[in-house]
């Protein structure tokens, strides 16, 4: 251990711990010491609470939080969202998943300019923050904006921007020169993929070509497949093949593939799935599922089976009306135990594992984020359970599943800076933000044009 002071000391706090067959466990009264954005230890408070006080009484920069009655968690990833979508919550309600997307998203989208995805983007990014998210996957349009953002607002981000074939080479080209533009970027904090839109809206040419493109460039895909049992009827019907089958003919699977909602996963598309020779991950947002009245929801034990990492999502916040992923865990849990009609699946520990190092792994980040440990980068997130909702506790891990809340979550820590702090952001200016969209958004939402940027026809 360096004898310089660390940047950060986070002490009296229980901290959530995976051990070496990453079952999850918990650690009492506990202090953690970040340096240079990296974790350097975690231990028992009176091994280094003595030194860092010391040095906080000497050395101003060193920043020191008192965590008693706080739980330590690894930040939350979201590994799924459209961001710039925010700016659309609430504007297409209770309708079925094509009026939604052509009488309504479509539309609006097409007038999308910069300065709403910028908006859109800094208020999304201040819901995250202050719900524990300290890393996002975006699949979208302007996505050099977004990145702006998130280099500003010091969250981490997996980035991608998205495209159709009706926008011809120039789209999936636009997506190429973005991932290869952005990738590690603002220190690592950015990482980057090829985003196609979905097997329905992408044809199989460009499909194939992206994937000799993400191998070529050694980046990842980000995409829709599998959204919902229909569309996987249909492609049934029309091509003979499932929306997975689709993608492993057009050499997909071959790459770090994430695929978002797979709740049209089926019985077949698994012996598929588990001969995939690169790195597959399935990304689930229980929330729209329910609202669009989807009969089924992503086969996260079937999935599990093959060793497939399921990571936690909220999608957009136009379908899912939050970007909330600590409600996507709770949902998750009690989605599958009624869908798999055992109410020992998915238990609290599970979800957590799948909220922590599953949902790392998912954007390719099992290496460095979805742990408290030593070496990870300093991704953390303090959660209080003072609260008369949170007490009493026999079971950390139901309590922080099933009563915590996301506005439980005191501060958020990205890369050992702290992003909010006892609720309070300290990198975006909400109000600032909320007012000039609003002044932006009749012009936002006018649908008399008659344009939609796509047809939704799977």
């Amino acid at each position: 251990m360096s004898h310089s002071p660390a940047d950060l000391l986070i002490t009296g706090c229980t901290v959530l711990v995976h051990d070496d067959q990453e079952r999850i466990a918990f650690e009492q009264d506990a202090a953690i010491v970040v340096r240079d954005g990296r974790i350097e230890s975690v231990s028992g408070a009176a091994e280094t609470t003595a030194t860092g006080l010391a040095a906080l009484e000497h050395i101003g920069a060193l920043e020191h939080i008192d965590a008693r009655g706080q739980v330590a968690l690894p930040g939350l990833v979201n590994c799924h969202t459209h961001a710039p979508m925010v700016a659309l919550r609430g504007l297409a309600e209770d309708l079925p998943t094509e009026e939604w997307f052509n009488d309504v998203v479509w539309p609006v989208e097409s007038n999308l300019t910069e300065k709403d995805v910028e908006l859109g983007a800094r208020l999304a990014c201040a819901e995250m923050i202050r719900a524990g998210v300290t890393c996002f996957a975006d699949h979208y349009f302007s996505m050099d904006t977004v990145a702006a953002v998130v280099a500003e607002c010091g969250m981490r981000a997996h980035l991608g921007e998205a495209y159709f074939s009706s926008q011809g080479p120039q789209g999936r080209e636009k997506s190429l020169e973005f991932a290869l533009r952005h990738r590690g970027s603002v220190d690592g904090r950015i990482t980057t993929a090829l985003a196609p839109h979905a097997p329905y809206t992408v044809t199989d040419a460009d499909l194939a070509a992206t994937a000799l493109l993400a191998l070529e460039h050694s980046l990842p895909v980000h995409l829709h497949a599998a959204e919902n049992r229909d569309q996987t009827h249909t492609s049934l019907a029309r091509h003979g093949l499932t929306p997975i089958e689709v993608l492993d003919r057009a050499g997909l699977l071959a790459t770090d593939l994430l695929i978002a909602h797979g709740t049209g996963i089926i019985d077949r598309d698994l012996p598929v799935l588990e001969r995939a020779s690169g790195r597959t991950a399935v990304a689930t947002a229980p929330r729209g599922y329910l609202k669009f009245a989807w009969p089924d929801t992503t086969p996260i034990r079937a999935l599990r089976a093959l060793g497939i990492p399921v990571g936690l999502a909220t999608d957009g916040a136009a379908s899912n009306n939050s970007l909330d992923v600590w409600e996507s865990m709770a949902l998750t849990s009690l989605i599958q135990k009624s869908t798999e009609g055992d109410p020992r699946w998915l238990r609290s520990r599970q979800a957590l594992h799948h909220a922590t190092l599953q949902s790392a792994r998912a954007v390719g980040l099992g290496d460095s984020i979805g742990a408290v440990a030593p070496g990870r980068r300093a991704d953390i997130i303090l959660v209080d359970l003072t609260g008369p909702h949170t007490q009493p506790v026999h079971d950390l891990a139901a309590t922080l599943v099933h009563s915590a809340r996301s506005a439980d979550v005191r501060t958020t820590i990205v890369d050992g800076r702290v992003l909010m702090r006892d609720r309070e952001l300290l990198t975006l200016d909400v109000p600032a933000v909320v007012r000039e969209l609003g002044d932006r958004l009749p012009a936002l939402v006018d649908r008399s044009h008659g344009r939609r940027i796509q047809e939704y026809d799977t």
